[in-house]
């Protein structure tokens, strides 16, 4: 896929599901039941185990779906990812190497940001999205609500904190996109192998975005 087909599909999802797992077996079996629940997109953090082999196996067993490498913190490790196959890179910060090796590749990259100072920096960067992280953490849907008033274009991620209380809310304050992580694919639901779980919180998080979209319709 190209970037702007990787964006596309990012925004058309809108949920990314991020994986942060204590082996590479976890990993590809919560990759496993992310994709077979209908949600084509996900992060793999960059913390689990022999994350960059987990990769490249999520890109051959699941050609069709798009897979994102996250806490991406420099650039060697920006190159590792994309060699692995990453067709997105994120950081929980706002990094700029990082975004210039998406660049000199034309890779969709997703910024972390925070301040109002580096959503700025971000959208000069051109990235693709821009990653509110953690944004629970400073008032959850306000201020997704309080960015989006002076950067009412900013395609922003809200992620830290989303949950199926508060999904909604963060899409009615203008986030884009809601980056989950542990309340859709629990440690438990991994550990014991329940993919049922995982496919049945996948469910909700889809539903609540598409009834979101259809108010806003």
């Amino acid at each position: 896929m190209t970037r702007a087909e990787v964006g596309k599909l990012i925004g058309d999802t809108g949920i990314i599901p991020a994986i942060r797992a204590g082996s590479a077996q976890d990993a590809l079996f919560a990759a496993g039941a992310i994709f077979r629940s209908g949600i084509p997109v996900l992060e793999l953090t960059m913390t689990v185990p022999d994350a960059l082999g987990v990769l490249a196996d999520l890109r051959a067993e699941h050609p069709d779906c798009v897979v994102g490498a996250g806490t991406v913190l420099h650039a060697a490790l920006a190159k590792e990812c994309l060699q692995a196959g990453a067709q997105f890179l994120t950081s929980p910060g706002l990094e700029e190497s990082v975004i210039a090796v998406a660049d000199e590749r034309d890779v969709a990259v997703i910024p972390g940001a925070l301040t109002p100072t580096e959503v700025m920096a971000a959208m000069k960067s051109r990235a693709d999205f821009i990653k509110v992280f953690p944004c629970s953490l400073l008032g959850g849907p306000g201020y997704i609500r309080a960015l989006k008033a002076p950067f009412p274009d900013a395609p922003l991620i809200a992620s830290g904190g989303v949950n199926q209380v508060t999904a909604s809310e963060y899409l009615k304050a203008g986030a884009c996109v809601l980056g989950i992580r542990g309340e859709l694919i629990p440690s438990q639901a991994v550990q014991s192998r329940n993919e049922d779980w995982i496919r049945e919180l996948a469910g909700r998080f889809i539903k609540i975005v598409r009834a979101s979209r259809t108010r806003e319709a």
